[in-house]
């Protein structure tokens, strides 16, 4: 079952509230956010309820990282204006599709998710026999279904995640798309098309169920969406009818790969906080600079003389990321022949990443200085998410049949 051709303009993701952010997250994820809110209806969301199931025994500092997380969105260039920027715990029917959802979903489903096990080997120090923990991808689900989103930008380790987040939603499809009088709205519904959209419909509809033709597929969801005078739920009956099921009620998402850049840390690892070689974003220039001058090289190098080799020095790894192709040829033919030290070879990316940072450092101390404003941006993005999560619901209860229709 593809997904409804309604949410396809529409991408959802977050961001768990575990400290302050770093370079790994603005080239990684924040710089993607950014070019997607100028072509899609973005919602970003600051995932607090995640953060529980790995720091339930220390919440403490979920609430203020709440905020400084929306403080560093804000500075790098999302835009509350172009995107719904909202705090998960704040929207409780995430809560409650979540409980709905976990009553139809099989338990090997989340057992067999990577990142299950993953995560428990490398997190040994803390205790992740919860339930929380086990049932954390089908919060994200939840998270994604909730506002019908199209696209999830995600990274080749978490596409597992909207596949299990596809299962879940064709499961509940499959279970309660059928309204009892489903082909009777279908017909009604295509009938409001017009005569003339009506009979291509039909036409689309034969070609693809009785002779599979997949391009009669793809041209009915263009059809479909381009009309005008039929209701959300007609469009969605019209898809389910088009692919031979019922109603689409929770369409199926897709993983959008990230193009970014691998953002490597102060040791040559992937920077991540867990191993202590992150630089933040709002870190001091002081405290940049002493961090990068006192990051290690090629072993090879002890003198000055010595020649190195680019490939086995982790500064060279940051060039990838900052560096014209103009200085890179410079910088790996000066270590290769002595030509340049570490130190000058440092030089040119403290001052990379400080000029980078000094304008997200200008706007971040802006807003610390206007709490207000933060807080404002906040509220909005809550109450705008909590009124598409209500139309959700509505859709969802109905389906179940755990309210009166």
């Amino acid at each position: 079952m593809n997904t409804s051709v309604s949410q396809n303009q529409r991408v959802l993701s977050g961001m768990r509230p575990t400290g302050l952010l770093h370079l790994g997250h603005y080239h990684g994820v924040l710089k993607n956010w950014i070019e997607l809110q100028h072509s899609y209806e973005c919602f970003f969301f600051v995932a607090d309820w995640h953060a529980l199931t790995t720091h339930y025994e220390n919440p403490s500092i979920i609430a203020k990282s709440s905020v400084d997380l929306v403080i560093d969105w804000l500075a790098a260039g999302v835009n509350p204006g172009s995107s719904t920027i909202f705090i998960q715990s704040r929207v409780p029917e995430h809560a409650e599709l979540f409980t709905l959802l976990s009553m139809i979903t099989p338990l090997g489903w989340l057992e067999r998710v990577p990142s299950y096990k993953d995560q428990q080997d490398k997190l040994k120090d803390r205790d992740l026999s919860t339930f929380g923990f086990l049932g954390y991808p089908l919060l994200q689900s939840s998270d994604i279904l909730m506002y019908k989103a199209g696209h999830v930008p995600v990274g080749e380790d978490q596409v597992a995640h909207v596949e299990l987040t596809r299962e879940v939603a064709r499961r509940f499809n499959h279970l309660y798309g059928k309204e009892i009088d489903f082909e009777e709205k279908a017909h009604v519904a295509i009938k409001k098309m017009g005569k003339k959209n009506a009979k291509i419909y039909k036409n689309l509809l034969k070609r693809y169920q009785e002779q599979g033709d997949g391009e009669a597929l793809s041209v009915g969801h263009a059809l479909i969406d381009s009309q005008q005078n039929i209701s959300l739920g007609d469009k969605e009956r019209l898809v389910g009818y088009l692919e031979g099921g019922g109603r689409i009620i929770l369409p199926e998402p897709q993983s959008l790969l990230t193009a970014s850049p691998k953002m490597p840390g102060l040791d040559g690892q992937k920077m991540s906080k867990s191993y202590g070689n992150t630089i933040a974003l709002r870190e001091s220039p002081e405290q940049i600079e002493k961090k990068v001058k006192t990051m290690p090289t090629d072993p090879a190098r002890i003198r000055r003389t010595d020649a190195g080799d680019p490939d086995k020095c982790p500064v060279w790894q940051l060039h990838q990321v900052y560096s014209s192709d103009d200085l890179k040829t410079e910088v790996e033919e000066g270590c290769k022949t002595a030509g340049i030290g570490c130190v000058d070879c440092k030089r040119h990316i403290i001052d990379s990443i400080l000029l980078e940072l000094k304008p997200i450092q200008q706007r971040a101390k802006d807003y610390l200085d206007d709490i207000s404003t933060v807080e404002y941006h906040i509220n909005e993005g809550c109450e705008a998410a909590r009124d598409v999560a209500r139309d959700t619901m509505e859709e969802v209860r109905k389906a179940m049949g755990i309210t009166l229709r």
